[in-house]
């Protein structure tokens, strides 16, 4: 009997008694719906399960079902636990002044090494993982950074839609052809509601699949939008899904701090004709000016796509903090390949839609530096010669980097070559 992918997660799923559910970085409608509907299927199946977002859940998206379930930070008892991988004859222990010596005497013949020692707290608690939209695991963020053992201690199933996806699960259902994570797993949890003979999709959980779908492609408007998503929307539909709930939050309803955000990166949009390029930038001091939230800038790159005629790529920069840039990359042909430049600094995506960020760097020079690796690619690709490029990225005073803060002013591989940019 052929035991499918999907099988093997679901084996996984019933077996567990408590899984830990982690959306990608930066929230979306994608990563927070197909986080929310796992939790509500595992819930249902009378398992515990926990969803943990580092990142604030932005203003249209706190209408979703069950969104109060999402935690912000992974809760300790306190305990500290420490897990060694050996065959041990004798343990002992030494309290001193501001340390413990912990003394293992390993059986005859064995060996401890650091690789079989562990760190982690309260992690007996969990016995898995679920990844949903995730290219790869940096896209967890500090979560990732901070209980690096965890990934190594537990089994991992990775749900994701994107080309760049590292694969970095033990069981990977990654279709880069899907226009989101939720078109994934709604024939997903069609599956497990068929395995255990019970009905779990209900109007909440359909939403927030719908979500998924609608944010995803851009209310049906992204080149990503296939026979297959409209087939998968209209059976959420029939299953009860609220389709005019989910519009009106995401896309009618924008607060004063929203539009005057809106109205300052529109009024800095840059065009360069030559390279087909389109860009602008959210500083911080654009944040303060507009009384905004960085959160509330989700749309803004779909906004900026509706309003760039003649561009191949559009790109928002965003300065989430101090020394901390993102960059978010869309590209409106297939002639340009969003993902080849997110991965020259470290990120990925699909061709069309891709994304990544930079540490440790001034905003406005990393702009500089993005812009000018943007017109290396789209020079060479338009036959325009390395000298003039050159030139053009070694301009000190351009309007087309300039960040005026007084008035206003983010995963895929590709078979293409790729210019790599030093920074």
């Amino acid at each position: 009997m052929n035991h499918s992918l999907e099988d093997q997660i679901i084996d996984q799923l019933l077996q567990s008694q408590h899984a830990l559910i982690l959306p990608s970085r930066p929230s979306d409608g994608d990563s927070l719906g197909s986080a929310l509907a796992l939790y509500q299927v595992l819930t249902k199946l009378g398992k515990k399960a926990t969803v943990i977002s580092s990142e604030p859940v932005p203003k249209d998206l706190k209408f979703l079902p069950m969104i109060e379930k999402l935690d912000g930070e992974f809760k300790s008892d306190g305990n500290f636990l420490i897990t060694i991988k050996a065959h041990i004859r004798d343990i002992r222990h030494e309290i001193m002044p501001g340390k413990v010596n912990i003394i293992l005497s390993p059986e005859e013949g064995a060996a401890i090494s650091e690789e079989n020692i562990y760190f982690n707290q309260n992690i007996e608690d969990y016995d898995l993982i679920i990844t949903v939209d995730t290219g790869g695991l940096e896209q967890l963020g500090d979560f990732y950074e901070k209980h690096l053992d965890l990934f190594k201690q537990l089994p991992v199933i990775n749900i994701d839609h994107h080309a760049s996806n590292t694969l970095f699960g033990v069981l990977n259902l990654v279709d880069s052809q899907a226009s989101a994570t939720t078109e994934i797993l709604t024939p997903l949890i069609a599956k497990i509601e068929t395995r255990v003979d019970k009905k779990f999709i209900d109007s909440d959980l359909a939403t927030l699949l719908l979500a998924g779908i609608i944010t995803d492609t851009g209310s049906f408007q992204h080149s990503n939008t296939t026979p297959k998503a409209f087939s998968i929307a209209a059976q959420l539909l029939a299953q009860g899904a609220r389709q005019q709930e989910i519009i009106k939050n995401i896309y009618k309803t924008k607060s004063l701090s929203t539009l005057r955000l809106w109205g300052q990166v529109l009024s800095k949009i840059q065009f360069e004709k030559d390279y087909h390029l389109v860009w602008s930038t959210i500083s911080q001091a654009d944040l303060q000016e507009t009384g905004a939230e960085m959160e509330e800038s989700g749309a803004i790159i779909d906004e900026l796509l509706n309003n760039a005629p003649g561009a191949e790529i559009v790109a928002l920069f965003k300065e989430k903090q101090e020394g901390l840039l993102s960059c978010s990359l869309r590209t409106t042909t297939d002639q340009a390949d969003a993902s080849l430049i997110a991965e020259i600094f470290g990120g990925g995506g699909h061709k069309r839609a891709a994304g990544f960020r930079l540490k440790g760097i001034d905003f406005e020079e990393g702009v500089r530096k993005i812009v000018n690796a943007i017109r290396e690619v789209q020079g060479k690709s338009h036959g325009i010669p390395m000298e003039i490029t050159n030139q053009r990225n070694s301009e000190k005073k351009e309007p087309s980097i300039k960040i005026q803060h007084n008035t206003g002013q983010e995963n895929g591989h590709s078979n293409n070559s790729y210019y790599r940019f030093e920074h």
